[in-house]
């Protein structure tokens, strides 16, 4: 009952509180700071979580590293010392030798012909080109010849050289061919097997055959070898130097000595031309 006589109401509350729809504001309070302390319990709880995991990782980390530290320490207690010696002795050894080999080598390369070479190996040295530009080519055609007939002098000239006849020889020679065959390899129209070699052209004096129409049947040589213009030559030449005298000879007396021709004087009409032949062949002074 109240001071003012108003009987007290059993249901209601024992203190007054103004209510909301929500609430009474001291149930408000009371709930929000529940909640706080909630939520302040949780974040220290996630704090040591964390604390914890970072301390459970970096405990692994030392762990690991130990173990390798062990490992490494374990692996070179286990190394033979005998095979670290040798090791160390071969390391030696080798630096001595590339040592040796930097003393030895020379600061300029030595310009020595190769020890390997063969004679299929081309020769560059200065001397090798020297012989070689004083090695004869062979001359344009002169004197009216053309090319077959200077190819033919060119045989007769040194094939006489190689017998170490002197020049005056190597003119008689080629005059004779000249008033012979005209400078032409010629075989015979009355020997077929004349024919059977290389050949310029047929004749048909009797059996003479070759440069110098010279004859089988007389005994100067085989009919195939005589058709060899180096053959034929020195059968000539050698023919000519059993002549006395003959370097002091008329050209034609001399050819004529050997060829027993029915023209004698044939042969020296040729002289000129042969001179320039021989000439052109082998300049003056060799």
């Amino acid at each position: 009952m109240r001071d003012d006589g108003i009987l007290d109401d059993p249901n209601a509350p024992s203190s007054p509180t103004a209510e909301t729809e929500e609430g009474t504001s001291t149930e408000r309070t009371t709930a929000a700071g529940r909640l706080r302390a909630y939520a302040r319990d949780l974040t220290g709880r996630r704090r040591a979580q964390v604390a914890l995991a970072t301390g459970v990782v970096c405990c692994l980390g030392l762990a690991a590293v130990v173990q390798v530290r062990d490992e490494t320490a374990g692996a070179a207690t286990r190394v033979d010392p005998t095979a670290s010696a040798e090791l160390a002795q071969r390391a030696d050894q080798q630096h001595a030798s590339r040592g040796r080999d930097r003393s030895a080598a020379p600061t300029t390369p030595a310009a020595t012909p190769s020890a390997s070479a063969t004679s299929a190996d081309p020769d560059t040295s200065a001397r090798a080109r020297k012989v070689a530009s004083a090695t004869p080519t062979n001359p344009a055609p002169v004197a009216g010849l053309d090319e077959d007939q200077m190819d033919n002098a060119e045989a007769i000239v040194r094939t006489g050289r190689d017998m170490g006849v002197p020049r005056r020889g190597l003119v008689i020679a080629v005059a004779t061919a000249m008033q012979e065959s005209n400078l032409y390899n010629v075989a015979s129209g009355v020997l077929p097997e004349s024919q059977n070699y290389p050949h310029q052209g047929v004749g048909w004096d009797h059996d003479s055959v070759g440069l110098f129409q010279q004859r089988s049947s007389s005994g100067w040589g085989p009919v195939g070898r005589l058709m060899d213009p180096a053959f034929a030559t020195r059968q000539f030449l050698a023919a000519l130097k059993q002549v006395p005298g003959w370097q002091q000879m008329r050209l034609t007396d001399a050819a004529q000595a050997v060829q027993i021709s029915a023209y004698p004087e044939h042969y020296q009409q040729h002289e000129w031309r042969a001179v320039r032949v021989v000439d052109a062949i082998i300049p003056a002074g060799e």
